[in-house]
């Protein structure tokens, strides 16, 4: 099975700096990594890094490093208790692209000892970080073996991914060709190689998957647990009367429309919500999740699936307030970039504790949630608001830009300061905010990856292939 590993700019950032102090010679970090065992790939997700300390250190050079493994035992114990694999991440100063065999001796000797404390036969990994901050590693097996790693993500500012495999060129079929000239044809090249989960396909989200298919992505995961109504036709791409009047699946209508398209786009449909197990594991196997959803609880959970395991989140909200007259007094939406250790949907203010609190009673209890609501002891969840399908394209547009923007920068600015966009149709102005201070609730969850309770949740209960003690 590949392996691949995740982390975030900022865990990028503090690695260079331990990595790369100015002497100009190797060093050595020790990270503990979240997993993820999914069907196709096991994802290690950075959790915590550990400098090696200086005094740990015999001798360093621009060629070799050589360190104390007297501290070791701690690591591992920690690592073993919670089923968290081990990345060791050294420095070539010189440039070199490859692991020497001296690397070879040592990542043997590491590793022998790493899988002596372990209760499992699961892959850890040693990586190398190139003077231009670029990465690239391999697993180690329980045999010692060494095969490398699938790709290298990072969730920043930007977005990049690095694949073992890299192609010269991949054949970019004719559709996407004129998309080439804008995005770039290594961009073009990159979408077809990634996966992209969309939670939510109706309003928003229907637009959103129309445009990733037409992209070229390799592989959407759709995540819906409604059926089509007449109601919702006029915002829904893709539906028909005749769906509506069988109640079809959202998600089975879109994934055959994606079919049709002839792209060779990959769909995996779910008909559930995000609460599912299944579909939460599904989500946690892609490359970047887009939230299309209205529901506060449903964005929280995946903002909170978004930190555990180091992934990219668009969300994207659209707001019609009515006037009571028949008009609408305010049309406006907005969309968020989160990375998994920097502000969140909470931190933002895009809902307080106390809403959250409510969704999750209303969904839980509705009659003690309506008795509470009407006593005021509650602040009531949004009902459901109108829609109309060119604003809902409009913001849909708004958030798979925001995406394209973050893996080939077109901008004159850096994408630090767009990690809020909001658009008032109403006033005929955007608003851009930057990023902000790191989640005081979730941030000390990112990179977990698999928990047993998936995400810490009770409710999320469920027996997965591996156990790890909450922490």
């Amino acid at each position: 099975m590949q392996v691949i590993l995740r982390m975030t700019g900022l865990q990028h950032a503090q690695l260079q700096q331990q990595l790369y102090p100015g002497d100009g010679s190797e060093a050595v970090v020790l990270v503990l990594c979240g997993r993820h065992q999914g069907k196709h790939r096991h994802t290690l997700t950075v959790s915590e890094i550990i400098p090696v300390a200086p005094a740990s250190y015999h001798s360093r050079s621009p060629l070799q490093v050589s360190w104390s493994t007297a501290g070791l035992p701690v690591i591992l114990e920690k690592a073993a208790r919670k089923d968290m694999a081990l990345l060791k991440i050294h420095s070539h100063p010189n440039g070199h692209d490859q692991f020497s065999p001296t690397d070879d001796n040592a990542d043997r000797e590491l590793f022998a000892s790493v899988f002596g404390w372990m209760e499992n036969d699961l892959p850890h990994a040693s990586a190398v970080m190139l003077p231009d901050g670029r990465i690239f590693g391999r697993s180690v097996q329980a045999d010692l073996t060494f095969a490398p790693l699938a790709a290298v993500a990072l969730a920043g500012d930007d977005l990049q991914f690095r694949f073992a495999n890299e192609q010269p060129s991949l054949f970019l079929p004719e559709f996407t060709r004129r998309q080439a000239q804008a995005f770039g044809r290594g961009t073009i090249e990159l979408l077809r190689r990634l996966s992209v989960a969309v939670v939510g396909c109706s309003g928003t989200g229907s637009p959103v998957i129309e445009q990733l298919a037409r992209l070229g992505i390799g592989k959407l995961v759709l995540i819906d647990p409604d059926r089509v109504e007449e109601k919702n036709l006029n915002r829904i791409l893709n539906t028909t009367m005749s769906d509506a009047k069988r109640a079809r699946s959202k998600v089975q209508i879109l994934a055959r429309a994606i079919e049709q398209m002839g792209f060779g786009t990959q769909v995996i449909a779910l008909e559930t919500n995000l609460q599912n197990p299944q579909a939460i594991q599904a989500v946690a196997e892609c490359d970047v999740v887009f939230g299309c959803m209205d529901s506060i609880d449903g964005r929280h959970l995946l903002n909170r699936l978004a930190v555990f395991y180091n992934l990219p989140y668009f969300d994207v909200g659209v707001k019609l307030i009515a006037d009571g007259r028949g008009g609408v007094e305010q049309i406006c939406g907005t969309v968020h970039y989160l990375q998994p250790d920097r502000s969140s949907l909470l931190s933002r203010g895009v809902y307080t504790q106390e809403q959250l609190l409510a969704a999750a009673l209303k969904k839980a209890n509705p009659q003690v949630y309506a008795e509470r609501l009407r006593e005021k002891y509650i602040v009531g969840v949004q009902e459901e608001r109108p829609a109309v399908i060119s604003v809902n394209m409009l913001f849909a547009a708004f958030a798979v830009n925001e995406f394209l923007a973050r893996l080939h920068r077109f901008r004159d600015d850096s994408n630090e300061w767009f990690a809020v966009t909001r658009y008032s149709l109403t006033q005929g102005q955007f608003y851009q905010e930057p990023e902000s201070e790191p989640c005081p609730v979730l941030a000390r969850h990112v990179g977990r990856g698999d928990t047993t309770p998936l995400l810490d949740l009770p409710e999320l209960s469920d027996d997965l292939p591996m156990k790890r003690e909450a922490a």
